[in-house]
């Protein structure tokens, strides 16, 4: 039998490869290249355990590309902090769609919580770099993703 989405995100490669995007979406990218590899498949095969063991691999995962940034910055390799900051992006992002959650629709709600906030001061966050730094005010609304958890009830 086909696979439709694998298809799909075949030829959306073929069109791709080698090519520079410029307007690349990187939860379609992830979406198409989970679905190219087959990843999305295997994760209907997963039991309850077994998803709850892939996530904490997966948070284990960018644990290791965060300590090779700081290893990176250390040695001063901006090639690699580049690198290694993408790459929490795609382990990131790419853990949200393998475990079903719309990426995009969380992604709003943090985007509007955060916008929400006011320039100020935190006293128990000290902010050495004169950057603005946002502060909740009185009646911000925390991003609720309640219809939006994918298969993480399946582990919690």
């Amino acid at each position: 039998m086909k696979d439709i989405k694998k298809e799909i995100a075949e030829l959306r490669w073929e069109a791709m490869n080698g090519k520079q995007v410029r307007h690349g979406d990187v939860a379609e990218d992830m979406h198409m290249m989970h679905n190219f590899y087959g990843a999305k498949n295997a994760m209907g095969n997963l039991s309850k355990d077994l998803l709850k063991e892939f996530l904490e691999f997966r948070l284990q995962f960018i644990q290791e590309e965060l300590n090779e940034t700081t290893k990176a910055l250390n040695e001063k390799d901006a090639e690699e902090v580049v690198d290694g900051l993408i790459d929490i992006v795609v382990v990131a992002v790419g853990t949200l769609d393998l475990y079903d959650v719309d990426f995009k629709k969380a992604w709003l709600q943090v985007l509007n919580a955060n916008m929400n906030k006011k320039v100020g001061v935190k006293k128990e966050r000290p902010n050495p770099y004169g950057l603005p730094d946002l502060v909740k005010p009185n009646g911000w609304e925390a991003p609720c993703h309640k219809d939006n958890h994918g298969k993480f009830t399946e582990i919690s």
